[in-house]
């Protein structure tokens, strides 16, 4: 079995759970003064080292998981629920440091709201991950450097380090992003040039649609939140107008395979020529005339129940690198990763609502119904 290395930012994820029937915006609901009764808490892991990797683990992959975590209560709290999925053995602990945390606003039907310390995640660098791990995994996946400090600083000096290492080992590369506080240090990181920087080391791109555009073109993020009028960004995205622009630029500078989340409407995803593909590290194994010069947009299946959309992203990530992994091809990649996301949603945590991944092809067989998607 492959072995896969899933590293990066890893937090303790706090999720009231919020009841507010027939509200359709934030702003309806936390007011100044106003008493908002709960109907219990969600208290999980969260970041990509604990939604994807464990989610990675839950599908069956080989998979290590990296992230630092100080030596408190919240950190204790981290280790132990990764020690119960036996996934806790590669945690960094450091002393004198806070561990990162979370509080999920996350209401039924609106997009979420994060309160977000980064924590210990500010200090992770490419040294945490050993070169020895590097050179026996096929892949390592790494999540959120645009919230980590140490990987953004410099113009993502630590994070192109990182993948240079691990490419020259013949580990093949996987990136995600993370939303930034625009009045944040890192909000102010110049994002074009890092992910330019990155990206031609990146073998598999897997940012948010959104997330993605605020980095590398703000003109046109701006004209999106102007056209979305208060509302998710996603629910006004046209494939032809503006997904596949910005994926165009991805592939100009270098892309090979690329999944752009768009939330509740789906996933879109690009891939390279075969020549491009060729340069993906052969540890891999990726069938480079299966995955050539694929593209499309997967919609997303109808969810039994939606509670939260807290890891969705992640999760989708996990059942498509896994099953890449197991030599599925694209479309059924995407299928999966579209299905995931759909169960992730039922649950207030990332794995609650997960299904393994033959669970899923059945499922799908059996017609499960799509919600649709943007414009084709």
């Amino acid at each position: 079995m492959k072995k896969v290395i899933v590293a990066g930012h890893i937090c303790l994820d706090i999720t009231p759970a919020l009841q507010a029937a027939g509200k359709k915006t934030i702003s309806d609901i936390l007011l100044p003064g106003k008493l908002i009764e709960t109907k219990g808490v969600s208290v999980s892991t969260g970041g990509a080292v604990a939604n994807t990797g464990l989610a990675m683990k839950f599908f069956g992959a080989d998979v290590r998981l990296m992230g630092k975590v100080g030596n408190d209560e919240f950190g204790e709290m981290i280790c132990n629920i990764l020690k119960r999925h036996d996934a806790g053995q590669d945690l960094i602990l450091a002393e004198n440091e806070t561990s990162s945390y979370t509080v999920v606003i996350a209401v039924p039907g609106i997009d979420r709201i994060f309160l977000h310390c980064p924590g210990t995640n500010n200090t992770f660098s490419s040294s945490d991950i050993p070169e020895e791990l590097l050179s026996e995994a096929a892949l390592i996946h790494f999540g959120y450097p645009s919230i980590m400090k140490g990987m953004y600083e410099k113009d993502g000096e630590e994070s192109v380090r990182l993948f240079e290492k691990a490419r020259n080992r013949g580990c093949a590369t996987s990136l995600d992003l993370a939303a930034v506080d625009p009045d944040s240090e890192a909000g102010r990181a110049d994002w074009e040039k890092i992910i330019r920087r990155l990206i031609p080391l990146t073998d598999f791109f897997v940012p948010s649609i959104e997330e993605l555009c605020y980095m590398i073109d703000r003109e046109r993020f701006e004209s999106w939140q102007e056209r979305a009028g208060g509302r998710d960004i996603t629910e006004i995205l046209d494939t032809e107008r503006d997904i596949r622009p910005l994926a165009d630029m991805c592939m100009d500078m270098g892309c090979r395979v690329l999944l752009l989340k768009c939330g509740a409407a789906g996933l879109y995803y690009r891939t390279g020529s075969a020549a491009v593909l060729s340069d993906i590290p052969d540890r891999l194994g990726l069938d480079t005339g299966a995955w050539a010069d694929k593209e499309g947009f997967e919609g997303s299946y109808e969810p039994e129940r939606i509670l939260s959309g807290t890891g969705a992203g992640d999760t989708c990530i996990a059942a498509f690198l896994t099953a890449m992994l197991e030599g599925d091809a694209p479309s059924e990649c995407i299928r999966l990763a579209a299905a995931t996301g759909a169960c992730c949603v039922s649950a207030y945590d990332s794995l609650s609502g997960l299904k393994p991944l033959n669970e899923l092809r059945e499922k799908i067989k059996k017609g499960w119904k799509k919600l649709g998607s943007v414009n084709p």
